[in-house]
């Protein structure tokens, strides 16, 4: 576990509602360093495991095939008190901007909604009629990260927390890695709840069928990620789920959480298992 504490500084600020967030410099590039929000949800918990999410997160991504944020975990000590942390690796260059989604959906002028609306028809039908960047690149990259939230675990997918790198001097648009995955992988669990939860077939299969709900919403209510993927209502969904399907590594996946210490046994057991059941219920079960 590497000590962010002492590292040199910049000024540089994000947004953002989850944490608190520091810019450093570590190994010559620039980093945003995460630090865990207030477990809010738990009142067992003081911080949330958000940073082992994000750093599982965007690790399963990549291995998944799909580019995501350069996370490190480590730790950072503020007013005597040692916390883990993960260091993000800071992907907008000093001539590129980033720009949500929402921003592209704002410029959809007969859209049913805002940029933040998150009624999937409406973002499908911004997918299919904004003119910034090829419509199948970003449909394919919009249902893998359906796909893939899924099997993670992610109720904090919405449109302002995924997008691309704008760069002024040519006008060209791409895709941004993908980052803000935090909120993935039962980032607010203790671990009394933990143990109940490895002890309880009904309250693992409460957290693969009912919990955690998608961020994106249909007729009015958050996605239920096992009915919606069993529903196959949409071809490019079908596509997704296979590829995720062909590329998934449980023993890759599984080695990724057994190094990292500073999860109890249990933990990373309710990880794995959490991983495997998702996999299997969700994305196996669904094709």
């Amino acid at each position: 576990m590497i000590d962010f504490t002492d590292l040199p500084k910049k000024k540089k600020a994000y947004g953002g509602a989850n944490g608190n967030k520091i810019s450093v410099i570590f190994n010559n590039a620039t980093y945003m360093l995460k630090l865990p929000s207030h477990a809010l949800k738990n009142a067992n918990l003081s911080y949330s495991n958000s940073a082992v999410s994000e750093y599982l997160g965007c690790h399963i991504y990549n291995l998944l095939g799909v580019e995501s944020q350069e996370t490190i975990l480590g730790t950072y000590i503020h007013n005597g008190q040692r916390r883990t942390v993960v260091a993000c690796k800071d992907f907008v260059n000093g001539n590129e901007q980033l720009f949500d989604f929402a921003s592209v959906k704002n410029q959809i002028i007969d859209s049913l909604s805002n940029g933040y609306g998150t009624d999937i028809e409406d973002i499908l039908k911004t997918i299919e009629t904004q003119n910034v960047i090829d419509p199948y690149i970003l449909k394919e990259r919009f249902w893998m990260m359906f796909v893939i939230d899924a099997l993670i675990g992610n109720w904090d997918r919405h449109n302002g927390n995924w997008g691309f790198l704008y760069k002024q001097e040519d006008d060209t648009l791409k895709l941004a890695p993908v980052y803000d995955c935090g909120s993935c992988l039962y980032p607010q669990i203790d671990e009394a709840t933990i143990k109940k939860v490895l002890n309880s077939k009904q309250e693992q299969r409460a957290r693969i069928y009912d919990i955690p709900t998608s961020a994106i919403t249909q007729n009015g209510s958050r996605i239920n990620y096992y009915k919606f993927l069993m529903s196959h209502a949409y071809k490019d969904c079908e596509k997704a789920k296979k590829l995720v399907s062909d590329r998934f590594d449980f023993e890759a996946i599984s080695n990724l959480i057994d190094g990292i210490e500073v999860l109890s046994e249990n933990h990373k057991t309710f990880l794995k298992l959490m991983i495997k059941m998702r996999f299997e219920c969700l994305i196996q079960g669904s094709l």
